[in-house]
């Protein structure tokens, strides 16, 4: 082989050898890309699972209140009816003592 066979041949395996460079740096800035993109993507899906803990939690905090209010509710109703049945009982009381004793009480 001649000189210049020799450097014509290394010439052509440079050449070969830059393009692989070029298509490997190529490469890699797609996955770089890409990845990116990616990363991107998990982020604002992160956000959004964000904005549905706060919503979980404004739901769950809202029903909590109601049910506390409920509760509230429910003591004040079984208070009247306690109430309710307290005076029913004394009036029936008057009644059965009245009718006992012989008097009449209306």
């Amino acid at each position: 082989m001649s000189a210049k066979e020799i450097t014509s041949s290394v010439e052509t395996i440079e050449g070969e050898a830059e393009k692989i460079l070029e298509e490997a740096r190529k490469r890699a800035s797609e996955i770089v890309l890409k990845a990116k993109e990616e990363a991107a993507r998990i982020l604002s899906t992160e956000v959004s699972l964000d904005g549905v803990k706060k919503e979980r939690k404004q739901i769950i905090d809202e029903a909590e209140e109601k049910a506390k209010r409920e509760i509230e509710d429910a003591k004040k109703k079984a208070a009247e009816i306690r109430q309710s049945v307290a005076k029913k009982t004394g009036k029936v009381v008057e009644r059965i003592v009245s009718i006992v004793v012989g008097t009449e009480v209306r």
